[in-house]
This record gives C-alpha cells, sequence and structure tokens, in this order.
C-alpha cells in the first residue's frame, strides 16, 4: 500500500511489513524492555515497544531516502520505496552512469544510518536513565549502527556489495565484470548467512537460525537476479528496437465485437494485442487484459472501442531506441508491449515474449 510520497517518490508497506513491526514490537514489549526496567507495566512496555518499533522503521525509510536523495543528485529516477519483512528497499530505475556515481549512492545510505546512531547516543546520553526513553534511544541507536554495518558487508544487493561493485568497476572500467564480482560475493555472503543459521539451529536457537536462513536466502536470489541482469545487459547491449520487433502488424476495427476477435484472431491465430485504427487514424490499443476485463457473457455485446486503451495514452517506443531501454519503458509502465514508433509512424510491434524470442535465438547461437 502507498502511505505517501516524498520528493515525489512513492512509499510503500509491503503487506509483511506489518508481520515484522509486530515481531520487532512484541520483542521489545516482552523482552529487551523489561529486563531494562523491571518494574513497570505491561501496557507502558507494550506502548514504547510500539513507538521504539515506529522510530526503527523510520530510521529504515531514511536510510532508503538516503540512497534516494544520492539518486536523484545524479540525475536518476526512482520508482519507489517500499518497506517489507526485511527492511527496506528503494527501486532505483537504471545503473548509474559511473563508478563515483554507483559509490555515492551506495554509501549514502549507510551514513544516514552511522548520523541516526549518534543522534540517538546523543539523545541517550542527555535524557533520564531510569526511563523507557533512555531504553529506547540505547536501543535504537545500537541498532541504527548494526544496520549500518550489516549493509555494508561487501555482498550485492547490500549497500557494501555496490561499494564493492564500484571499486571493481573503476578498476575495470567494466560494469559487467563489476557486477559479476559483486553478485558472486553477494552468493558467497547470503550461503554464509544460511550455514550460520543452520548452526544456530543445531546449538537451539531456532527463530534466530530460521531468520538468518531467510535473509540468506533472500540475498542469494538477489545476487542471482543481478548476475541474470547483468548477462542480459551485456548480451543485449548495442541491439535495436528494429532488431527484435514485429514489423508486420494487422489493424483491426473499433466497431469489433469481443466474441468475434476472440475467435477469429486470439484463439484461431494466438494474437495477444491489436492496433486499433479507422480510416487509417490511429484509434488505440486492445490486449487480452482488456479483453479480459469484461464478463464473457457480455463479450458479444461490446466493442473494442469498449474496452481499447487510447491512443493518446498507449506507451510507445522509438524505432532507433536501444531494446534495453525499450525494456525499461515497458517495465516502468507496467504493460507487455507496445507499438514502435519511426518519426510519427508505426514501423512495427515489440513484446516481452518477442524480445525473450530474441534472447533464445542468440543464446542457441551461441551470442
Amino acid at each position: 500500500m502507498t502511505i505517501g510520497s516524498i520528493w515525489n517518490v512513492p512509499i510503500r508497506l509491503h503487506p509483511s511489513w506489518f508481520l515484522i513491526f509486530f515481531l520487532v514490537t512484541w520483542s521489545l514489549a516482552t523482552g529487551f524492555l523489561p529486563l531494562e526496567y523491571p518494574r513497570l507495566g505491561a501496557t507502558a512496555y507494550w506502548f514504547a515497544g510500539a513507538v521504539t518499533s515506529l522510530l526503527f522503521f523510520g530510521s529504515v525509510l531514511l536510510h532508503e531516502l538516503g540512497h534516494v536523495y544520492a539518486a536523484l543528485r545524479e540525475r536518476i529516477a526512482v520508482r519507489a520505496v517500499t518497506l517489507f519483512i526485511f527492511g527496506g528497499v528503494a527501486q532505483i530505475e537504471q545503473e548509474p552512469r559511473s563508478p563515483g556515481a554507483e559509490f555515492r549512492i551506495a554509501i549514502a545510505g549507510p551514513l544516514v544510518s552511522l548520523a541516526l546512531a549518534l543522534i540517538f547516543h546523543i539523545v541517550f546520553r542527555l535524557v533520564p536513565e531510569d526511563g523507557l526513553l533512555s531504553a529506547s534511544t540505547s536501543w535504537l541507536a545500537r541498532i541504527n549502527l548494526i544496520l549500518a554495518a550489516f549493509n555494508m558487508i561487501p555482498g550485492f544487493p547490500l549497500d557494501g556489495g555496490r561499494v564493492l561493485r564500484a571499486v571493481v568497476w573503476s578498476l575495470t572500467g567494466s560494469l559487467h565484470r563489476a557486477t559479476h564480482v559483486a553478485s558472486s560475493s553477494g552468493q558467497l555472503v547470503a550461503l554464509g548467512f544460511i550455514g550460520l543459521g543452520l548452526f544456530q539451529i543445531f546449538l537451539g536457537g531456532f527463530f534466530n537460525g530460521l531468520w538468518l536462513i531467510f535473509i540468506g536466502w533472500f540475498l542469494q536470489n538477489a545476487a542471482a537476479a543481478s548476475y541474470a541482469q547483468s548477462n542480459l545487459q551485456e548480451m543485449l547491449g548495442g541491439v535495436l528496437v528494429t532488431q527484435a520487433m514485429t514489423p508486420n502488424w494487422t489493424p483491426i476495427s473499433p466497431r469489433t465485437e469481443l466474441d468475434r476477435l476472440v475467435e477469429e484472431r486470439i484463439l484461431a491465430g494466438g494474437e495477444r494485442f491489436f492496433l486499433v485504427t479507422e480510416a487509417d487514424d490511429l484509434r488505440g490499443l486492445v490486449t487480452l487484459t482488456n479483453i479480459a476485463s469484461v464478463p464473457r457473457t457480455k463479450w458479444g455485446e461490446t466493442t473494442v472501442a469498449e474496452v481499447m486503451i487510447p491512443w493518446d495514452k498507449v506507451v510507445h517506443v522509438q524505432s532507433r531506441s536501444e531494446l534495453l531501454d525499450a525494456l525499461r519503458i515497458l517495465d516502468s509502465a507496467g504493460v507487455n508491449q507496445a507499438p514502435v514508433i519511426d518519426g510519427g509512424r508505426v514501423v512495427g510491434v515489440l513484446s516481452k515474449d518477442q524480445v525473450m524470442h530474441y534472447i533464445r535465438l542468440r543464446t542457441d547461437l551461441g551470442f
């Protein structure tokens, strides 16, 4: 769910955030706070635990906003910041343009966490030692310090892995090689967390061990995904949209009924999207998703014009664009296909399925 925006970047909560918020609050209210101040009541512990947990996730959000601020200064768009069970993630739309930009974006988050640790420590020193505020601020100072240290572990996608990538990129001049080094390091770090988690379970710490295994599993998946993405970028570097698009397309009339379109063109021909024209004028685009939004019983009385995306709202790509840039456009817009434009004229259609087919052909040919 989107709870607001900062610098026009949406701030979102994943459903798993509510679980980890409860677990942190419960841990504070039943463990840390009663241990520090045993004479207070349960209500005080739960209230202080909830407030401290909110401040902790506020700290995580500020950590991610550090990345966002640095990315925006580098003129790199950020899609959203999401808080979830493993903390937070800033979804940066594209790779940094230089090792220096990568380093500045990566280091910004840990620097924010270090600053927060210092601020909470100063507050801890200033408040009375016999109150819940003292316990909360001391915990927040430590947890922000741990957050900074954890994120500086040199394994992609952690911030330390991104710093490592920036250093290797600077030394080798190759983003592809740097990503492979950082991703390999990330997978080793992930295996280390999984192994440590299994060892913890063996010693009787089931919950802590299981948590470490989950963290390792998450890091391993993220590192492997970044490795695959790097290979994709290397493979498609310099490839133009025209090399993967379908140059031929058959228009349909806006007056075509949906049941006829499904029977004659989708089920019989296997087509999945259509450009809508009338008197040689482009009117819009219709996809399977648009058709599926209409109950099947009404297909016979519903025309394409009623469900199509109007042309002025259709996402399109330029024929001279690189294929990677076109894929980013499709991904950002949340669509699977787009018409290809050259000089204001449609010269083809590009879909993610066609890109995957193109990649498979290049792989089979040994490119």
